[in-house]
């Protein structure tokens, strides 16, 4: 790809302008998908160079450390509970919590493991869905395969040890938190059918129904989808995106009427806040991550599933559908649409206004100029925050608003704060408009 002058940008931005322009006009997936690969083709290229010839790391690769909670098999994912410390007064006992502040010490090698999958694997998927070149799609599917099908690397479908507390219980249900970062994953995987046998595509959706399961049954993953903050969100997100890449319609039928009986008139206020995240030591950054989890909920939620017959007979499928595609050997699944009418839930609305367009309305002008934030700073990570909120993509394709549009152009799509990449699960949005 050429380098980027100063003529090329003024133009790209022109074109991203543009399209802005077009979708309050007529929206569409497909004018979606302009504005989103006019603005990201140069980061989503460059990124995807980074792993394409890296090898798939995985839970086997990095040994939990030898502790009472370790987990008995070194395919389990293992994680501490950031905000756990020892207890002075009781040296030998449970840690204590102290809300908002990390403990640096906490073994996080499965989660760093995670968040690279998360990285490498929607970055190369993204540059396939740009140029249709196979070695991209050949590298991301590798790192599923790793992770979710070879026997000597694969995860275990659970998170019995995550979030566990030092000298306490080895596993508890926030710990659910730490797959939200297979959201994104599970959402590539829907565009690679063609690159993994029938034995390796079954196995790996079998791993997804396996944890879907669990999740929706273990006796953590039910008290994490009863949460009032956004772990249910998250909870819920999740259970949404692996639903939706196995066809479990029932499931996503049980999400979004959870959603607006439960979630939404529970979490949020008249004024599209979330007092729930408000009230934490870190109300700006939660409040921030609670809308981006909700939007890109509803967007989940709002959107149609993978055509079953393009998962089962490969690309020749997606190629008589996908006018973007020239060689048939390389198409991925077919692409989705957001459902218009009552169904979307981008557009459901409580009877006293709340929705996520409510949110949207809420924090975005804290998101333009933080310095008008008027509740408490957040006691750590402060100065890294906002960074490209999807919530502001979804909400202002959904809810016709282009100044949302802007803003998302504008802000940083790459933190750097491993704390933020941490809160920051969406990181290649081209994926959730393709």
């Amino acid at each position: 790809m050429p380098p980027l002058t100063r003529r090329s940008f003024i133009a790209l931005s022109a074109a991203a302008a543009a399209t802005s322009r077009q979708l309050l006009a007529a929206p569409h997936h497909t004018d979606a998908f302009t504005l989103v690969a006019t603005q990201d083709r140069t980061r989503i290229l460059r990124q995807a160079a980074l792993y394409l010839h890296e090898p798939p790391q995985t839970l086997t690769d990095f040994p939990a450390p030898p502790s009472p909670n370790r987990p008995p098999s070194p395919h389990d994912f293992f994680s501490e509970s950031d905000y756990f410390w020892p207890n002075p007064a009781n040296p030998t006992g449970p840690y204590k919590e102290i809300d908002g502040k990390s403990n640096p010490d906490n073994f996080n090698g499965h989660r760093r493991a995670m968040i690279r999958l998360s990285q490498a694997c929607p970055a190369l998927t993204a540059a396939f869905v740009l140029t249709r070149n196979k070695p991209y799609a050949q590298a991301a599917a590798a790192h599923l395969r790793a992770w979710f099908i070879t026997p000597a690397t694969r995860m275990n479908p659970n998170l019995e040890y995550a979030q566990g507390v030092r000298n306490g219980v080895h596993g508890r249900s926030y710990g659910i938190i730490d797959t939200l970062h297979l959201v994104e994953v599970a959402r590539a995987a829907t565009f690679l059918a063609a690159f993994f046998t029938p034995t390796e595509l079954t196995t790996l959706h079998q791993w997804f129904r396996d944890y879907l399961l669990w999740l929706t049954t273990s006796p953590n993953g039910i008290k994490e989808r009863d949460a009032t903050n956004n772990h249910s969100i998250c909870w819920s997100l999740q259970a949404a995106e692996f639903a939706r890449l196995i066809n479990d319609t029932a499931t996503l039928a049980d999400l979004r009427t959870r959603f607006t009986t439960i979630q939404l008139p529970v979490q949020m206020a008249p004024n599209g806040s979330f007092p729930r995240e408000l009230a934490r030591t870190k109300p700006y950054g939660y409040s921030i991550f609670n809308f981006d989890c909700m939007a890109t909920l509803c967007w989940s939620l709002s959107s149609s599933l993978p055509s079953n017959n393009v998962i089962s007979t490969g690309a020749r499928s997606a190629q008589r559908r996908d006018p973007r595609i020239s060689d048939p050997h390389t198409a991925p699944s077919e692409p989705w649409a957001l459902n218009p009418g009552p169904s979307s839930l981008t557009h459901f609305t409580l009877p006293d206004g709340r929705s996520i367009c409510r949110a949207a309305d809420f924090l975005y002008p804290y998101l333009a100029d933080k310095s008008t934030w008027p509740y408490p700073h957040d006691i750590q990570h402060w100065e890294s925050w906002p960074v490209r909120s999807p919530g502001l993509l979804f909400c202002g394709l959904a809810c016709a608003h282009p100044d949302y549009l802007t803003l998302w152009r504008n802000l940083n799509p790459d933190p750097t704060d491993p704390e933020v990449i941490r809160n920051f699960p969406i990181r290649q949005p081209i994926l959730w408009v393709a």
